[in-house]
């Protein structure tokens, strides 16, 4: 009940401070900052709390290998943006998702083997997606665009939520990084800013899972072997370092266009 009212608390918070930023400074930082583990690192406490460091370890596996799959959703959103009108474009990307992902749940995976999938997924997909080198300005948004954009990602959240609870404990962890914020940031932006706007926000979606890559390898690294408050302190500071790495290699790369 902890990790449900907090996922129903955080995410319209989350995604309003998200959209606000992707306005101010662009859909990439937009993206990168959805790659931050600002939901999955508290959930992992909560599970450490509960359940154990030793369970907490082993749902990270399960954070690392589905965040694969978030990266192909990424690829596929990004590809189907460039050809094809922004309705066709989210169901897409869910197909694509729910099929990586059941391709995974054939395999057994370790904190390693799963470092090395986000690894390859992120290196592979953040080279495929190059967005162009300029952008069109946007239109200022309606007054109903952010309250929207926050009541569809809960409604989001809920509804996968509840389908979690019916699954087995690997699948669990594999679904649980599905782009919730993504697939409702992609939408709004592909319908004001058109392609080059959301291959921009997914390309920083991919590149923000490096903070969650970092946050998880040193959290399943250390769960049973330290103090739990030191264990998500140096995850944190691991994450967050790699964050703003990210951050300045980004910004300075190319023009951003508002999401």
């Amino acid at each position: 009940m902890a990790v449900f009212l907090f996922k129903l608390i955080m995410t319209p918070i989350f995604i309003g401070l998200v959209t606000l930023a992707g306005r101010r400074w662009g859909p990439s930082i937009s993206g990168l900052l959805m790659g931050l583990p600002l939901t999955s690192g508290p959930i992992s406490v909560f599970l450490a709390l509960q359940y154990g460091q030793l369970f907490a370890a082993r749902a990270a596996v399960g954070n690392l290998a589905g965040m694969a799959s978030s990266c192909v959703f990424c690829l596929t959103y990004g590809l189907a943006a460039r050809k094809w009108h922004w309705a066709l474009c989210p169901p897409t990307a869910f197909l694509s998702f729910v099929a990586f992902t059941a391709l995974l749940n054939r395999f057994s995976w370790n904190l390693a083997s799963a470092s090395v999938l986000l690894l390859a997924a992120i290196t592979g997909v953040s080279r495929l997606l190059r967005p162009p080198a300029a952008a069109p300005s946007l239109p200022t948004p309606s007054r109903w665009d952010l309250p929207g954009r926050m009541v569809v990602a809960t409604a989001f959240v809920i509804a996968l939520t509840a389908l979690a609870r019916s699954l087995g404990p690997q699948l669990s962890g594999l679904i649980s990084p599905f782009p919730v914020y993504g697939l409702v940031m992609a939408g709004f932006t592909q319908r004001h800013g058109g392609p080059a706007a959301v291959v921009g926000l997914m390309r920083g979606i991919v590149l923000g899972a490096l903070a969650l890559l970092a946050f998880f390898l040193v959290a399943g690294s250390c769960l049973g072997k330290a103090p739990l408050v030191a264990v998500y302190l140096a995850a944190a500071m691991a994450s967050a370092g790699t964050s703003w790495m990210a951050f300045r290699a980004t910004r300075g790369s190319r023009p951003q266009v508002k999401a």
